[in-house]
């Protein structure tokens, strides 16, 4: 059922007015929470109603699973791998049926499968959905189990193909197989479970790995047989609405997928390669990034600064650092500070990666001609107060850039340059003025994501003097600091590291520095006139975070 059919539901039985469902839909879909919190925050009923109104619709009892110990007994109901395929979990037996907890009770199919695969009559019961996530991991882990015992599970060995004269309707069929959209849907909610960015689907010659990425890092989980490559690949591609038969092209599509009670949008890109295609999965998880400043971890004179900056009338400020290193977060989190009535925001992104309330977003197209330039060009004829562009790749982009900071707008973008000083040098070496850029430009901002370090093991330990010589330390500089390091346990994964958090550096555009780009000084004597200035370089801030212990030495001298 969809959000607006369980309101319908909860209107039947007075829990909601006709009047609120509208008003609820649009904050489901907007805030990225889940239905029942934000029932809670519109005031309409407690986290407990919500469940009892639920199990009151199915006929069944609710059941609070706080505390709850299964016997060994009642956990050997149902195998380890089908509870977590259906999320489902067992509390024991009435008159001969399983009573089995769903994380989605008002999904009949579910059922249905269980049934069949236990053959066994199941009686469902209602219980909060965490409650419910929480003792499926306690009791059966998260390991996915071989991929065999979960297909064995859901009805039976299936026979699947993988060969490429397959039709297109076998595909269909292979890609629409209950076993295969579970065992997709287990792999996407796992991935997310573990906070994963990225997930990985890759074909080799004899081998078909998926692998995650959490906190910039790839992990790979229990590999499935290599004839279920294409299958499960199909199913991706059927999610995002991408042409199955077409395997010889890359494609772009995005998947909307309610987990775990929440909206969660997957960015799909395919590569076609020699052994199939390889399909990459990027998570946009509004309930993970925290797009306030405040939240950014920053140090107190670039927060003051960035406040600064973004409440002026024109000019550039640019955000520069590698890929994956939180660029668009920190962007998104000063246009959501500015993004007020008086203001006009208008953003042009490749892709647009979140949706935000009063905040007009374009996403690029090459393949019709819009452009960053060309829709830059537009911009200016939309009334804006401010503009972001998503990167500047390109000079024309640059110089209509400059040409509308120049013009009263206030203009933020990113560039892929390595340090704040390189931003300077890039925008010369694609043929932009230098006195267009001493006139228009605010400030650059380099950063950097870095682990932290697990706070369930965090050890403090003495460092080698020959780790301390690569970040240019000396034991007598350190005194008395202490470091510390991740030892590894349950809630890291045993790596040591859980989340991440920002390193910067900020180039402010003074007078000397202005004389500087005029006479196109060089990025190294740059960034020595910035450091004389007092700017904190990355590796600087880097060791602001080793002695705070919120990281280690490796963190940083791999990221500075």
């Amino acid at each position: 059922m969809n959000t607006k059919q369980v309101l319908e539901m909860f209107a039947e039985h007075h829990v909601v007015d006709a009047g609120q469902i509208e008003d609820i839909t649009q904050e489901v879909n907007h805030s990225g929470k889940s239905l029942v919190e934000v029932m809670v925050d519109f005031g309409v009923c407690t986290d407990r109603e919500f469940y009892e109104t639920i199990a009151t619709s199915l006929g069944t009892d609710f059941v609070d699973l706080a505390g709850f110990e299964p016997p060994p007994d009642v956990l050997r109901l149902i195998p380890g791998g089908l509870a977590l395929l259906h999320r489902a979990f067992p509390l024991g037996v009435e008159s001969g049926n399983i009573q089995v907890a769903l994380a989605d009770p008002l999904n009949a199919q579910t059922g249905e499968d269980l049934r069949f695969a236990l053959g066994k009559e199941i009686q469902v019961m209602v219980a909060p959905i965490y409650q419910i996530d929480e003792l499926i991991k306690k009791n059966y882990g998260t390991d996915l189990g071989s991929m065999d015992e979960i297909l064995a599970q859901l009805g039976g060995e299936l026979e699947f193909g993988g060969g490429e004269g397959q039709d297109m309707k076998h595909l269909e069929a292979e890609a629409n197989a209950t076993p295969i959209i579970r065992y997709v849907d287990l792999i996407i909610h796992q991935a997310i479970q573990d906070r994963a960015s990225d997930i990985h689907f890759e074909p080799f010659e004899t081998e078909f790995k998926i692998r995650y990425r959490v906190d910039g890092a790839l992990y790979e989980m229990s590999p499935p047989p290599r004839h279920l490559a294409l299958p499960v690949i199909s199913r991706v591609k059927v999610m995002s609405n991408l042409n199955i038969a077409e395997r010889r092209l890359p494609q772009d599509g995005r998947i909307q997928k309610i987990i775990a009670g929440r909206q969660v949008d997957l960015r799909v890109s395919t590569l076609p390669t020699q052994f199939g295609e390889s399909v990459v999965l990027r998570v946009l998880d509004r309930t993970t990034v925290n797009l306030e400043i405040e939240a950014l971890g920053m140090p107190d004179y670039i927060y003051h600064y960035l406040l600064k900056t973004i409440e002026k009338p024109n000019g550039i400020f640019i955000v520069t650092g590698p890929t994956g290193s939180g660029k668009t977060t920190t962007l998104y989190a000063c246009l959501n500070k500015i993004n007020t009535i008086d203001s006009k925001v208008l953003t042009a992104e490749d892709p647009v990666e979140y949706n935000i309330e009063g905040i007009i977003q374009v996403p690029m197209d090459e393949k019709i001609g819009l452009t960053f330039a060309r829709t830059l060009r537009a911009f200016l004829r939309q009334d804006p107060d401010r503009i972001m562009v998503g990167e500047t790749r390109d000079v024309e982009t640059a110089q209509i850039a400059i040409q509308a900071s120049l013009t009263g707008h206030l203009v933020f973008t990113t560039l892929h340059t390595n340090d704040a000083p390189g931003a300077v040098t890039r925008l010369i070496d694609m043929g932009v003025e230098p006195f267009m850029i001493s006139s228009s430009l605010e400030g650059v901002l380099g950063q950097r994501l870095i682990r932290k370090i697990c706070l369930g093991c965090k050890t403090a330990y003495e460092p080698n003097e020959s780790a301390l010589a690569q970040l240019g330390l000396s034991p007598h500089e350190i005194g008395d600091k202490s470091f510390y390091y991740g030892k590894g346990c349950e809630a890291c994964n045993h790596t040591g590291y859980k989340g991440r958090k920002g390193i910067y550096e900020l180039l402010d555009i003074t007078d000397p520095i202005r004389d500087l780009i005029n006479k196109r000084a060089p990025s190294v004597v740059l960034k020595q006139k910035a450091i004389e200035l007092g700017m904190t370089t990355l590796r600087q801030d880097g060791l602001r975070c080793i002695y705070d212990g919120e990281t280690t030495i490796e963190e940083v001298l791999k990221y500075t």
